[in-house]
């Protein structure tokens, strides 16, 4: 059951910005970046009070993605990302990304927080943030 009300439209739409933000960290980092995105809707707090849609989620400037924002979000969604974004919309949530709400891709190590969030963790090249419970209790 979808923990965020979607049609097929807004399905590939995830599919498209996880594939344009993480192709490269393969199936379970296009999985949390699809978690970011699904929690940047739950949340409704901090950078992203008011984003209630998939395309106002996609598209917040400023504050959203790199890939929207530096023309990079161009490639269609292939059956297989398809798929991925539909199990993140499905509640399906991967550590460290499970109840994260950004990430970026550090030149070096990644730092303890981030604009005063914590790093949950790594994979690969991106490292994830989460807010306190108390700011978002809502991405838990």
């Amino acid at each position: 059951m979808a923990v965020i009300k979607t049609n097929s439209e807004d399905v590939k739409l995830l599919a498209r910005l996880m594939r344009a933000e993480a192709e490269g960290e393969g199936e379970q980092g296009m999985l949390m970046v699809g978690n970011v995105g699904v929690n940047r809707i739950l949340g409704n707090c901090l950078d992203f009070r008011g984003i209630r849609s998939m395309d106002q989620m996609v598209f917040q400037s400023p504050g959203g993605f790199e890939a929207t924002q530096r023309g990079y979000f161009y490639q269609r969604a292939r059956n297989s990302d398809i798929r991925l974004a539909q199990r993140v919309i499905n509640g399906e949530r991967i550590w460290p990304a499970s109840n994260a709400l950004w990430f970026f891709r550090p030149a070096g190590e990644c730092p303890g927080t981030w604009y005063n969030q914590q790093n949950t963790g790594r994979f690969k090249s991106h490292c994830f943030f989460t807010p306190t419970f108390e700011n978002c209790p809502s991405v838990f």
